[in-house]
């Protein structure tokens, strides 16, 4: 039997202090950063703010400690469903949400267009509201991004973007806690992209700076990142002090990087460009050669599938490719937005320094 802190009040005789001892178990005091996120849609990580970020990070940090390290229980999902849209396969994103929502103790329904009349017999607008009526929060795995921003306005519940053709948040948020894990702080470190120009790298330039990272970014001729994006990314440069780099030369983007980061060269959807995207990626592969660029504490992060043209095994396997905890924390920092759009909860762990 689940347990229930409602019930456990109305059954017991417990003094007005011994309550709040109990509610500030589950609970936490407040946190320590005026963040609040309850209900609120998780598109891009371009609404919200450096402290937002941060507590995000923070709160996965918390949950990782007492769930993984310490053992402990916390339904902070019971009574809660999560409908999950995937237009798109996945191993990583499909993983980490229905097994940290279960873990919170709630219940995760999984659904592609195959299951429901999604785009079929029923429009995205219908979709939007019905999910409402039944569920807590929609995370969407979508091909376009216009389709999260219709559910945000149909929809009466948090929406979060769990993958889309402009942006991959959920994947930048757990690069950020393995970074902070690794390095102790975010604040100081410099990027590295060598790579296409294509949505993950967006989610990284509309949230660096913020958190204190300069980006050097190394793109072929023609794959550049949106000009838009890039203009936001000029401006945050600009406001948070931090220095931005846009090249076609990896080893020039490489020169002093703490973290060398690739994606796939070849997107879901962009099958049929394969040979004239391998040409132009020529010279792109992350190897040892390019890490000799790097600083000396160097990492290396990839949000996987991976294939060896974008790195080679030597750099893939290494003790300095931090891919397999980055992956894992994909499951915390889901957790961690799930938690923080949906419940009152506020991290017990310290406040890390960022």
């Amino acid at each position: 039997m689940l347990f229930n802190l409602r019930n456990f009040f109305s059954i017991t005789n417990l003094s007005k202090n011994s309550k709040h001892l109990v509610r500030h178990f589950w609970c936490g005091q407040p946190a320590q950063m005026n963040v609040h996120l309850k209900g609120r849609d998780l598109l891009t990580l371009q609404n919200y703010t450096a402290d937002e970020l941060k507590y995000l990070v923070w709160m996965a940090s918390d949950l990782k400690q007492r769930i993984k390290h310490k053992g402990e229980y916390l339904p902070l999902m019971q009574g809660k469903s999560l409908a999950m849209i995937f237009e798109k396969r996945s191993t990583r994103t499909r993983l980490s949400t229905e097994t940290g929502f279960a873990l919170l103790g709630g219940h995760p329904c999984f659904l592609t267009t195959q299951d429901i009349h999604l785009g079929t017999n029923e429009s995205l607008t219908d979709t939007a509201r019905v999910l409402s009526s039944m569920t807590n929060a929609i995370l969407a795995r979508v091909y376009k991004h216009t389709d999260l921003d219709l559910m945000t306005k149909e929809a009466t519940i948090p929406i979060i973007n769990g993958l889309s053709d402009s942006y991959h948040p959920l994947q930048i948020l757990a690069d950020y806690l393995t970074l902070q894990e690794h390095y102790g702080g975010l604040n100081g470190l410099t990027v590295t992209w060598i790579g296409d120009g294509n949505n993950v790298l967006n989610s990284i330039m509309m949230s660096a700076a913020k958190l204190g990272m300069h980006l050097r970014i190394a793109t072929p001729k023609g794959f550049e990142p949106d000009l838009r994006i890039t203009k936001i990314t000029e401006q945050y440069s600009k406001e948070y002090g931090t220095k931005l780099l846009l090249t076609t030369d990896p080893l020039e983007a490489a020169n002093g990087a703490n973290v060398l980061v690739t994606d796939t060269w070849i997107s879901m959807g962009q099958e049929e460009e394969k040979k004239e995207r391998l040409k132009a990626f020529q010279g792109y592969q992350i190897t040892m050669q390019t890490a000799k660029s790097a600083a000396s504490n160097w990492t290396f992060l990839h949000c996987l599938p991976r294939k060896p043209e974008e790195v080679d095994d030597e750099v893939f396997y290494s003790p300095q490719s931090l891919v397999f905890q980055e992956a894992e924390n994909r499951k915390w920092t889901i957790m961690a937005v799930m938690v923080s759009l949906l419940t009152d909860y506020s991290p017990q762990l310290q406040k890390p320094t960022f």
